[in-house]
C-alpha cells in the first residue's frame, strides 16, 4: 500500500526496493551519541558492503543492489525532530511503498544493544518517530528499535543526547553487526522471519 496518493507519479511501485533511514541528528557534537544509532547502523551497513555517501536533498545516501534487491541507504540532515521531511522525500523519488520503509532509531525502554522489529506502532514519545508518522500519514512503517536502556530516569534529553558509556563502547561492535544482518534480513527474509530471529537478541 502506497499511502502518499497525492504525490504519487504514474511510474509503478518499485516492490524491490527498500529505503533504509537512519535516524540522527548532524554535527560533530553528536557524533557517538545515543540518539544517532540510527546512523551508526546505517554506516555500519555502508562499511560492509564498502559504500560511500553523497550529500543529497535532505540526505546523505547511498545504494546498494544485492541479491535482486535494491537499499537505498538515508542519513537525513534535516534533525531528528524532522526526519519525516527526509523519509518522505526521498520515498517519493525512489517510489518505494511504506512497508519497505524501515526506520532505525534508538528505544529508551529497551535493555542497551536488544532489537526489536515492529511492522508498526506508536511513537513512544519519540520526536523523529512522531514527525514520520505525520508527514507519512500513518504509523504501519516497519522499524527497527535499538535498546539504549536508560536505567537511571533522570533528564531523558541529556540521556540519550549523552554519549555511550565505556563498557556500552565495547560492546557496540558486536551490537552493531548485528543490526546490519536485521536490515539484511529483513529486505530478504521478510518482516516476520527477521522478527522471530532478531527479536529480543
Amino acid at each position: 500500500m502506497f499511502l502518499f496518493k497525492k504525490w504519487q507519479s504514474n511510474k509503478p511501485l518499485a516492490l524491490k526496493k527498500f529505503l533504509i533511514v537512519g535516524l540522527g541528528n548532524v554535527g560533530t557534537e553528536y557524533i557517538g551519541t545515543r540518539h544517532n544509532i540510527g546512523f551508526d547502523v546505517v554506516d555500519t551497513l555502508a562499511q560492509h558492503w564498502g559504500l560511500e555517501f553523497e550529500l543529497k536533498k535532505l540526505a546523505h545516501t547511498a545504494q546498494k543492489n544485492f541479491k535482486g534487491k535494491t537499499f537505498v541507504l538515508i542519513k537525513p540532515t534535516t534533525f531528528m525532530n524532522r526526519s519525516g521531511k527526509a523519509v518522505r522525500y526521498w520515498a517519493l523519488k525512489e517510489n518505494i511503498p511504506v512497508q519497505n520503509i524501515l526506520i532505525i532509531t534508538d528505544d529508551l525502554h529497551l535493555p542497551f544493544g536488544t532489537l526489536r522489529l515492529r511492522a508498526k506502532g506508536s511513537a513512544g514519545g519519540h520526536n523523529g518517530l512522531k514527525n514520520i508518522e505525520a508527514l507519512l500519514n500513518t504509523s504501519n512503517y516497519p522499524r527497527l528499535r535499538f535498546g539504549i536502556g536508560q536505567e537511571n530516569k533522570g533528564n531523558q534529553v541529556d540521556f540519550v543526547l549523552g554519549h555511550w558509556l565505556d563498557e556500552e563502547k565495547l560492546a557496540l561492535p558486536e551490537r552493531l553487526s548485528r543490526s546490519q544482518e536485521a536490515v539484511v534480513s529483513f529486505v530478504l527474509q521478510g518482516l516476520s522471519n527477521t522478527m522471530n530471529q532478531f527479536n529480543g537478541t
